[in-house]
């Protein structure tokens, strides 16, 4: 935080967006900042809906004891009228001594309030989430920058890739990775750290096991439990694998992509369970939901042994198959 001076602290912060991740982190920053320059700094938050014109007033008038304010003020889409109106005017001339930091969500209620807050000059924090594939990598590229590190393209595309979306899994993945490595990352270290998660999940194991493939199944799952995969996904895959298989083959026989509207699933998903299907009757996909059941009770229950639960599984859905094609 050096170099940071009264002069330098923005008056009026606006975090604009539906990050949860990106907006907690500007308010932490923000309370970092004011705090190099004044530790004793008064912080308060509050939240827009609930405060009143006169409270507001009273919280951004000068204070008899002196000393500087930040002020969060939470979900600002959620502000009145008449304390948006208060707000709009205070930010025309604001109080040195006070730094006015509002959330906004960003969308269309109460944007009169952040594009009044734009217009008197206030800083603007992106905070939106992340749409598209390419921010997502310059946001891990910039996590490894923010850390000292340095990452490439690639190495951001296998980090997502293995992590997922998320952001918050993203960042902390982000930071474990220069805790235990010297800062450079490139694809070849993602791909050290995360082996198996790119290739293995829930899905793998639940297509290997409608297929009657044990073995193949019980070694993505013991790979997917080695490299950390939750239990409760690969049981939710498990269901759902069976249950799409039984949705897909009631539908009867026809053209994934006639079948898609009426079942409501993509087109790619029943070509895939209609394969799955072949060898299965009725009774043995009956069958097979009761064990998909049993297995998500125990996983999801607390079992003492998740991974075994799961085991059981496996082969109790193969065994299930297997009864149909006799």
């Amino acid at each position: 935080m050096g170099g940071v001076t009264p002069a330098s602290l923005a008056p009026i912060l606006l975090v604009l967006g539906d990050e949860e991740l990106l907006a907690t982190r500007a308010v932490t920053e923000a309370v970092a900042k004011v705090r190099s320059v004044d530790p004793e700094v008064d912080v308060r938050e509050y939240q827009a809906s609930a405060l009143t014109v006169g409270e507001i007033a009273e919280m951004l008038s000068p204070s008899l004891f002196g000393g500087r304010r930040l002020l969060i003020l939470r979900a600002g889409q959620d502000a009145r009228k008449d304390l948006v109106t208060a707000l709009l005017a205070y930010a025309k001339n604001p109080d040195p001594e006070v730094q006015l930091l509002v959330l906004h969500l960003g969308g269309a209620k109460g944007k009169a309030f952040a594009d009044g807050l734009r217009a008197a000059g206030a800083t603007v924090i992106p905070a939106a989430k992340l749409k598209g594939h390419r921010d997502r990598v310059t946001f891990v590229r910039d996590e490894i920058r923010r850390a000292g590190g340095r990452c490439t393209d690639d190495a951001a595309e296998a980090l997502i890739a293995a992590v997922g979306n998320d952001l918050r899994e993203l960042a902390a993945a982000c930071s474990q990775l220069i805790a235990d490595t010297d800062g450079r990352i490139g694809a070849d270290t993602v791909a050290r750290y995360y082996r198996g998660r790119v290739e293995v999940s829930g899905f793998t194991v639940a297509d290997a096991t409608m297929v009657g493939d044990v073995p193949a199944a019980l070694e993505a799952l013991r790979w997917a439990l080695h490299v950390g995969v939750d239990p409760v996904p690969i049981a939710d895959a498990l269901a759902d694998g069976v249950r799409t298989v039984a949705r897909v083959a009631s539908a009867g026989r026809g053209n994934p992509y006639q079948l898609a509207s009426s079942l409501g699933m993509p087109a790619w998903k029943i070509e895939r369970a209609q394969r799955q299907g072949r060898g299965w009757t009725p009774e043995g996909l009956v069958r097979a939901m009761q064990v998909a059941a049993e297995c998500n009770a125990a996983v999801k229950g607390g079992s003492d042994d998740r991974a075994y639960a799961l085991e059981r599984a496996v082969f109790s859905v193969a065994a299930a198959r297997q009864g149909s094609t006799r």
